[in-house]
């Protein structure tokens, strides 16, 4: 059974979803590859107190790292993924191939990666705003590039104003 729950935050609002109480989704506003809201089940702060304090202190820059219970719910391989995601540490970067050879997949197997990447349903706690393009570059972000630079800039020590 799902419900679902809105925060704000830096960014804008999340609408944080559980899946039989356990984390399953931040979604950001106007999110690429967004559930419809019907999906989200009934609206319930009860489950996410843990969640929001969590999200909180990373968003007052006491937290880098997250300890949640979480259920991805996707494909094997985007699990597998969106697994490897939270290894990458805390201000930090790769790009999409070298996600890909983590793996043990080749640098071709770079698209998949990002196809699955830019499907992560656990935004910010499941750190897909850390894998960037080949050169560095700040490529697509299901939550806009604007969301992605604030993100890395804010784990940097940068203070910026999202708008």
């Amino acid at each position: 059974m799902k419900c679902h729950t809105v925060m704000d935050t830096p960014i804008g609002k999340l609408t944080l979803v559980a899946t039989d109480g356990v984390l399953s989704g931040v979604y950001m506003e106007k999110q690429r590859h967004l559930p419809p809201f019907e999906t989200f089940g009934h609206p319930d702060p009860e489950p996410f107190g843990e969640v929001i304090r969590q999200l909180n202190e990373y968003f007052a820059g006491d937290r880098k790292t997250f300890d949640l219970p979480i259920a991805f719910e996707g494909t094997e391989f985007q699990r597998t993924v969106w697994q490897a995601l939270c290894d990458i540490p805390y201000g930090e970067t790769i790009s999409y191939g070298e996600l890909a050879l983590r793996l043990g997949k080749t640098q071709a197997a770079s698209r998949a990666v990002g196809l699955a990447n830019g499907k992560n349903p656990i935004s910010i706690i499941v750190p897909c705003h850390r894998v960037v393009g080949s050169t560095g570059d700040l490529t697509g972000y299901g939550g806009g590039i604007e969301r992605k630079r604030y993100l890395l800039d804010f784990e940097r020590g940068d203070t910026l104003v999202y708008s």
